[in-house]
């Protein structure tokens, strides 16, 4: 009996150990390609000769890490201790470039605050009506809309969205 438990015990353990390099490879690779969308980014905001100020970067960098959807408070927020002399308007006005050029989309869900999500991808979203998370919700059946859209009606899509109205699973845990 005292042998199972010691097997038991070595075999947690080097799954614990498989478990963590592989989350630890994962990391890697997220991080390896965040630096990736803001130095794309970056390189594009250059061709459009738009300076790039350090509180330029820091906001883009923030947003590409980002996964809640931010209010542009929250980023100015989390923001303005490693530059205090950073304004609120500074974000807005970033954020705001940031959608004109088409890194950022700005979100209304009609709760008076913008939301703002980084994209690189098409994708939709989760919105939980308890709390206000906003997730990410990747459908690729949903990829050719637009190409159906326009073959079956002849219209010429601008730009879609779509989204997800329920309870977030955070809250249905609170719940019980």
């Amino acid at each position: 009996m005292c042998n199972q438990i010691i097997e038991i015990i070595e075999f947690a353990e080097k799954f614990v150990i498989i478990r963590a390099s592989k989350v630890a490879s994962q990391r890697k690779r997220v991080m390896k390609m965040a630096h990736l969308m803001v130095t794309d980014s970056l390189n594009k905001l250059r061709n459009e000769n738009i300076r790039i100020t350090p509180q330029r970067e820091a906001i883009l960098e923030f947003m590409v890490a980002a996964d809640n959807h931010p209010t542009a408070d929250e980023i100015y927020q989390a923001l303005s201790a490693e530059f205090p002399s950073m304004s609120a308007a500074t974000v807005y006005n970033n954020l705001h470039l940031f959608t004109k050029i088409g890194f950022v989309k700005e979100l209304t869900y009609g709760d008076g605050a913008s939301r703002f999500d980084f994209t690189n991808t098409q994708h939709y979203h989760a919105i939980c009506e308890k709390c206000g998370a906003v997730q990410d919700l990747y459908y690729p059946v949903l990829d050719d809309l637009e190409d159906v859209t326009h073959d079956l009606i002849g219209f010429e899509v601008l730009h879609h969205r779509m989204e997800v109205y329920g309870v977030c699973a955070d809250c249905l845990v609170q719940k019980k």
